[in-house]
C-alpha cells in the first residue's frame, strides 16, 4: 500500500509523489465541506479530515500529523490562534493557514505571531487556496492581496520574543484594546467607552509602558496572543470569522 501517515502517494511522470494532507478546521458546515470537495479536486492534495472547532482540529492534527491545516479563527469551543500553538507543540512540522473572512491587522498578527504562515480570505477563489496549501507547505508565507501591507513588512521586523507579558491587565484596558482589535480610532473608542478621547490616549500610553509593546496593535497582539482578550470579544456584531 502506497499510505503513510501525514499522506498518501501520487503517481506522475516523474514517478511516486506524496500528496500534501490537508486538515480543514472551520466551524461554518456548508463551507467546510464544499471547501473539502473543491480541494480533493487537486490531484496532489489530499483532505484527511474536517474539524468542526479547535478542539477538534488538535485533537485530529495529534492522530494525522498533517501536512497542513486550514483553520478559522474564531470557533466555538477553543479559537484558531490557540488551535495553532496546541498543535504545534506536539506536530512541529505542520504548516497552518488561517482562512478568514476578515482582514484586521489584529488578526493577521496574532495568528502569524501563533505560528501561522498564511493568512488567506474566505473571497479567495478554490485555485488561489490550492496555491497557498502549496506554497505554506514549500515553506513559503502567503497573504491575500487585501491584507494591509504595512501589516506584511511588519512581519520581517517583528521579534515576537521581544513582547512579555508583565502585568494582569484591568476590565478598563481590556475594554480599550477589545475596542482597538474592532478597528477604532481614538474618538470611537472614547464614545463607546464613555471617557474622554484624552482619557483613551492615557490609558493606552499606560498600556503599553506596562506591557513592554511598541504600539497599539502590537499590545492588541499580545492581548490576543495571551487570552487577555478574545476573538469572540472583538466581533462587535457577532458576525463570523
Amino acid at each position: 500500500r502506497l499510505l503513510r501517515q501525514g499522506g498518501c502517494m501520487l503517481e506522475g511522470e516523474s514517478g511516486l509523489q506524496k500528496k500534501t494532507s490537508v486538515l480543514i478546521a472551520d466551524d461554518h458546515k456548508a463551507f467546510r465541506e464544499g471547501l473539502s470537495r473543491l480541494l480533493r479536486d487537486e490531484p496532489d492534495l489530499e483532505v484527511v479530515r474536517e474539524a468542526r472547532n479547535g478542539l477538534e482540529a488538535v485533537q485530529f492534527a495529534s492522530e494525522l500529523q498533517p501536512d497542513v491545516v486550514i483553520i478559522d479563527i474564531a470557533m466555538p469551543g477553543l479559537g484558531g490562534i490557540e488551535a495553532i500553538k496546541r498543535i504545534r507543540s506536539h506536530s512541529p512540522t505542520t504548516h497552518f493557514m488561517v482562512l478568514s473572512a476578515f482582514s484586521y491587522d489584529a488578526y493577521v498578527l496574532a495568528a502569524v505571531e501563533a505560528g501561522a504562515s498564511a493568512y488567506v480570505l474566505k473571497t479567495e477563489g478554490v485555485r488561489e487556496i490550492a496555491e497557498a496549501v502549496r506554497s505554506v507547505h514549500s515553506g513559503r508565507m502567503v497573504f491575500s492581496s487585501e491584507v494591509n501591507i504595512a501589516v506584511r513588512k511588519r512581519f520581517a521586523s517583528t521579534d515576537a520574543a521581544s513582547i512579555r507579558p508583565r502585568v494582569h491587565l484591568s476590565a478598563r484596558e481590556r475594554e480599550l484594546l477589545v475596542l482597538a482589535a474592532r478597528g477604532l480610532g481614538n474618538k470611537e473608542i472614547a464614545a463607546k467607552a464613555n471617557i474622554a478621547e484624552r482619557t483613551v490616549q492615557t490609558r493606552f500610553h499606560e498600556v503599553l509602558a506596562r506591557t513592554g509593546a511598541a504600539s497599539r496593535t502590537q499590545a492588541v497582539v499580545l492581548a490576543l496572543s495571551e487570552g487577555w482578550i478574545t476573538f469572540d470579544d472583538v466581533r462587535s456584531d457577532g458576525e463570523p470569522v
